[in-house]
């Protein structure tokens, strides 16, 4: 069966209305949350239940989100403060980011052996361990290729003997029906397989047999001449 509609009033029963709002509640913040992911919202989410209790969620901070609501609700009767507090935010962010972009080149070149007179005994100490532990996954996956190479490369030649075999046996096999075959009487390829042939011998034959294709006449002719 589906679930029915629930008409948006207030709900009576005390048991039905605290399972409703740690439902609803949770859902609301699940929402906030996605919005400030999926869309890079500033967000910010106050809850309190009829107990009090207090419930929240901000990606940023709440009290700065109320401050910046405050300020942009404000100057909301001046548009172009609103679009200064606004360029001033951006202008925030692309700091942080520029910030974080220039601490991963650090770190790049710190991890490549550069830029090391800054760095203090604790620091050199946490990127000595954090190189040995590359290393030590670099070395592993290159294991683990050169293992499964070499496990190839062993299959391949039991194949490439297995092929052999296979060889030499229909070899040895050609090599008997063969004999076999010379070694039957009065088998005309025991008689070819004997006699070599010649060319010049076919020639000298033919040459020294009489030819009896011409007619009388031209036999007469060849006596007379």
């Amino acid at each position: 069966m589906g679930r029915g509609k629930i008409a948006i009033k207030r709900i009576e029963n005390t048991t039905n209305r605290q399972v409703t709002f740690c439902k609803r509640r949770n859902g609301l913040l699940k929402k906030a949350y996605e919005l400030s992911v999926l869309c890079d919202a500033e967000v910010a989410l106050i809850v309190f239940s009829t107990r009090g209790r207090l419930y929240e969620y901000a990606n940023n901070s709440v009290k700065a989100t109320i401050e910046r609501y405050k300020k942009a609700s404000t100057d909301s009767s001046n548009p172009g403060s609103v679009s200064e507090a606004n360029a001033q935010y951006y202008q925030q962010e692309a700091n942080k980011l520029r910030q974080q972009i220039g601490n991963l080149q650090n770190s790049s070149r710190n991890m490549l052996g550069e830029s090391l007179s800054s760095l203090s005994m604790k620091e050199l100490k946490s990127l000595e361990t954090r190189l040995e532990k590359a290393i030590s996954k670099i070395r592993s996956k290159k294991n683990e290729l050169l293992f499964a190479e070499i496990e190839y490369m062993q299959k391949r030649e039991i194949d490439l003997q297995n092929d052999n075999m296979y060889l030499r046996a229909k070899i040895t096999e050609n090599e008997r029906v063969q004999q076999q075959m010379n070694l039957m009487p009065g088998s005309d390829y025991e008689v070819m397989a004997s006699q070599s042939f010649d060319s010049r011998n076919f020639l000298q034959v033919n040459l020294m047999e009489p030819s009896h294709h011409y007619s009388r006449q031209e036999h007469t002719a060849l006596q007379l001449g």
